[in-house]
């Protein structure tokens, strides 16, 4: 699959979708059992925390997927982390296996979190770009790296370059931090994670 950033499709972001949780599920499952409460790049959260809000979005897209995103209780974090990568791991299938019901990228999706519905394909790009990042993120906590594909970062940044930047939607209580400067010659995910608030280091 080669994917070029505009020209994503309904069924190109289902298996990019694929890809990047694939991957967040692999870095996860990395952690051993003194891992759990690293800090990690999202300010103030321990790797439990972050892969208890992980669980609860793979959760809430799978329930919006299946037409019941309206449920506040399908998205909310679990309250046993104790085994923190077999939980992920069972909710990655769950909003795997609802992103790949036939039609489900041309539905709508109930997003409370981000205030409304939105057409199917841009919710699973939503969730995708969300999981290119929270890759970066567990890998980051561990010191190891990411591995994504070259177009999947490129349709990760595609997806990034389209979220609003406007301050009043960004910073604590929503999705995304400030996007921070994108210094010349960045590479596709390091600008990814730059527009969504992420300072890699060199």
């Amino acid at each position: 699959m080669t994917v070029t950033g505009a020209d994503i499709t309904g069924a190109d972001i289902v298996e990019l979708d694929r890809i990047a949780v694939r991957e967040a599920v692999r870095v996860v499952d990395l952690a051993a059992s003194d891992d759990w409460e690293r800090d990690t790049p999202c300010a103030g959260w321990t790797l439990r925390r972050l892969v208890a809000h992980m669980t609860a979005q793979h959760h809430g897209f799978a329930a919006a997927a299946r037409g019941a995103g309206q449920d506040a209780a399908r998205w909310r974090e679990p309250q046993d982390m104790s085994e923190p990568a077999r939980i992920h791991r069972s909710a990655a299938a769950d909003v795997l296996d609802a992103f790949g019901e036939p039609g489900a990228d041309e539905l709508e999706f109930a997003l409370p979190e981000l205030g409304g519905s939105f057409p199917g394909q841009r919710a699973i790009s939503f969730h995708f770009v969300d999981y290119v990042v929270h890759s970066w993120d567990v890998a980051t906590t561990l010191g190891v790296g990411v591995e994504l594909p070259d177009d999947v970062l490129r349709a990760a940044l595609a997806v990034a370059r389209r979220v609003p930047t406007d301050p009043a939607r960004r910073g604590p209580g929503f999705a995304f931090a400030p996007a921070v400067e994108v210094p010349a010659g960045a590479g596709p995910l390091e600008e990814t994670l730059r527009l969504l608030g992420r300072v890699p280091k060199h």
